[in-house]
């Protein structure tokens, strides 16, 4: 079996590393209010869900 024959410094490591980046959460736009929401999802504005009213949105 293979083993290294140095070690692999910081740098070296943290190259290789460097793409290893999280992405943002896709985001769509809600047809009926147009806040962004997470895609096949309920809209927390509003409360629908592919034209249904699945709950009623508070009121403050």
């Amino acid at each position: 079996m293979a083993l290294p024959k140095r070690k692999v410094s910081r740098a070296r490591r943290g190259n290789r590393r460097a793409h290893w980046k999280a992405s943002s959460p896709a985001r769509s736009l809600c047809p009926k209010c147009g806040e962004p929401k997470m895609p096949h999802r309920v809209c927390p504005a509003c409360g629908y869900y592919k034209g249904i009213q699945v709950f009623e949105e508070e009121e403050e």
